[in-house]
């Protein structure tokens, strides 16, 4: 089973496991913070949200982003611009191996892979950093109170305000939040933990906004022209028709569910399901242990603010993973069941 190799923590809400750690940012300064102003009521929540992710999609802005996870460090340069042609948007990888990602609006995304002269054709994802919301994220402030803090920080060289974003249950993990006032673009977020600890954090460590982007920079400098081109192979697939009974969280819906094939020749069923701001991504495959193929994972395990836990489910394994508590994925799996009679009704 593989868990999205291809995707990395600067994709702002992970569904699949990160294939490279994170990084160290000192570059901002805060007062001690009073809640000055709290949103309460869960259609203010979503309001405030929604105003994020809109400034991450028209806004023009580039920069350097950094993202920490205990004390790792790895860095992209990103640009985004909005023309007549549409979103356009590049994301250079400046740490190990050359990788780049190139997405224009909600189409398919492209992942450069210079060293092995390699294109991978992947579905499109807006939900990577300075972008917040996944899917129909409507209901999202049922799930997540939303506080404004009174505070001056900047982050990178850019006054900012900050945000804490509280879950209502033990289901999901908190963030903050550091938000520019002028455009509402989102220049960092931190993941916190139930005791209040930082899991993870990315943000930008140079940011330029608006006309002082230089859209030539959009333009890939890799001439791909003779390049090997792989494209992600699925299909979708209905696993409630298919007999199983997947137990989620309070306020998680399904975006996607589909099925795609491994090395070995079988296949993998991955859905992913989402509250607005946390994804969850479940792994459905035969029992392969001691059948010469992978040794798919057992238990719990956990990388920054990524959680996994895998178990036996009949004649199946089930890997849950996302960025929630690990008591949220335990549970999930657990309490998930396959009754291939009810396939048949």
């Amino acid at each position: 089973m593989s868990a999205g190799a291809h995707v990395g923590p600067f994709v702002r809400r992970r569904p699949t496991s990160a294939f490279w750690g994170a990084g160290a940012l000192a570059l901002w300064l805060c007062m001690p913070a009073q809640v000055v102003w709290a949103a309460g009521d869960p259609a203010d929540s979503a309001a405030i949200l929604f105003k994020v992710q809109a400034a991450s999609r028209q806004l023009d802005y580039s920069g350097v982003l950094a993202y920490q996870q205990g004390t790792t460090m790895q860095s992209a340069r990103l640009i985004h611009i909005v023309d007549g042609t549409g979103e356009r948007e590049r994301l250079e990888i400046l740490d190990g191996a050359p990788r780049e990602y190139q997405r224009e609006d909600d189409s398919l995304q492209r992942l450069l892979i210079p060293d092995q002269k390699t294109i991978i054709i992947e579905p499109g994802r807006v939900d990577r950093f300075p972008g917040l919301l996944l899917g129909n994220a409507k209901n999202v402030g049922k799930h997540y109170q939303v506080k404004q803090l009174k505070v001056s920080s900047r982050i990178a060289g850019h006054v900012c305000t900050e945000f804490e974003v509280l879950p209502r249950d033990a289901y999901r993990y908190g963030y903050k939040l550091c938000v520019e006032p002028g455009t509402n673009l989102l220049l960092k977020t931190q993941t916190i933990d139930k005791r209040g600890g930082i899991v993870d954090q990315v943000a930008f460590s140079t940011l330029k906004l608006r006309d002082q982007v230089q859209v030539s920079q959009v333009v890939s400098p890799w001439d791909t022209k003779d390049w090997k081109v792989i494209k992600s192979q699925s299909k979708p697939v209905d696993v409630a028709k298919l007999g199983w009974r997947i137990f989620l969280p309070p306020g998680f819906e399904s975006m996607t569910q589909v099925e795609r094939p491994l090395k070995s020749g079988k296949a993998v069923k991955q859905l992913v399901y989402s509250d607005g701001l946390a994804a969850v991504s479940v792994f459905i495959e035969t029992d392969v242990a001691g059948q010469g193929g992978h040794t798919p994972h057992k238990g719990a395990a956990r990388t920054g603010a990524m959680n996994i836990y895998g178990a036996p489910v009949g004649d199946y394994w089930v890997t849950a993973i996302g960025e929630v508590p690990g008591n949220a994925l335990s549970e999930l799996v657990k309490r998930t069941e396959y009754v291939p009679l009810a396939a048949t009704q």
